[in-house]
């Protein structure tokens, strides 16, 4: 019995912070799956180490505080249970396919390089602590809108806020981005877009730092990415404004697809004003202009 697999109902509300909350609890790995007709969840692995009763009280409470502040979580309780037939890395390997996005893009994970194909730009995803792996709805959303922007409007340089594992400034870079600053707050996320961009072939036109958009004293830039959450777009509202452009486009990923026309509209008074949008799986990508 050398792992524990965990299993917790999350909602779309509740999964980031759940996911956090798994690594923090000394998860070798988490994954989201969503499936029609079956309520999302995560599944988390253990080492043997972990007591199961320790953990699965924790997970419980940690659910329990969610609803005490009005958040949606799924009724079932979450499930510990040992992993005999198969290891956890197996298991975690077998939920990232190679994911074609729009009409360019090719997201593999690096232990499944034969998938690349002639005429497709690839990126390669390392799976690990960093959101985002391609496969969730604001993800998509967003590099389907980077995809079509960029073939109308071409740039030379990109702001990528809250980069994660780096997916959007890698798409960037492959699509032309001359040069791509990747911003974010977790030095994981940090370290694990900086070898993303490397296994991508990017690597010398993405410089990923550690840092917040206040910290960034550049020149504007045309583009900005940024994949938070609906709270965090409004709280980086005035750097987002700073660090735009005259005439740039700003790409945010994260809404739920009810409250992104309160983004929008909580973003007008710092002049930027909705050029497009994109919703995938309850998710809304907006594509604003400044």
């Amino acid at each position: 019995m050398p792992f524990w697999e965990v299993t917790v109902p999350a909602s779309a509300e509740v999964s980031e912070g759940l996911t956090n909350f798994l690594w923090e609890q000394g998860a070798l790995g988490v994954v989201e799956e969503e499936a029609p007709g079956v309520s999302p969840r995560l599944r988390a692995f253990f080492p043997e180490a972990t007591s199961a009763t320790a953990l699965s009280r924790a997970v419980g409470d940690y659910l329990a505080s969610l609803r005490a502040l009005g958040l949606s979580v799924n009724g079932e309780e979450p499930r510990v249970a040992p992993l005999q037939d198969e290891p956890w890395a197996e298991a975690w390997r077998q939920a990232f396919a190679p994911q074609r996005v729009g009409r360019r893009l090719l997201i593999i994970p690096p232990w499944d390089s034969a998938a690349a194909q002639n005429g497709l730009m690839t990126i390669v995803i390392e799976p690990g602590r960093a959101f985002g792996t391609g496969s969730h709805g604001s993800t998509r959303g967003c590099l389907l809108l980077l995809e079509a922007l960029l073939d109308r409007f071409p740039v030379t340089r990109a702001l990528d806020i809250g980069t994660g594992t780096g997916i959007l400034a890698i798409a960037a870079a492959a699509l032309g981005v001359a040069r791509v600053t990747a911003l974010d707050t977790d030095p994981d996320a940090v370290a694990a877009a900086g070898a993303n961009a490397t296994r991508s072939g990017v690597g010398e036109r993405i410089g990923c730092t550690l840092a917040d958009a206040v910290g960034v004293d550049e020149p504007p830039f045309p583009l900005i990415l940024a994949n938070l959450l609906a709270g965090s777009h409004l709280s980086h509202a005035s750097e987002y404004q700073r660090l735009l452009s005259s005439g740039g486009h700003l790409i945010l990923g994260g809404n739920l697809s009810e409250e992104a026309d309160s983004v929008v509209r909580a973003l007008a008074p710092y002049d930027f004003t909705l050029a497009d949008r994109t919703d995938v799986d309850g998710w809304a990508a907006l594509l604003l202009r400044g």
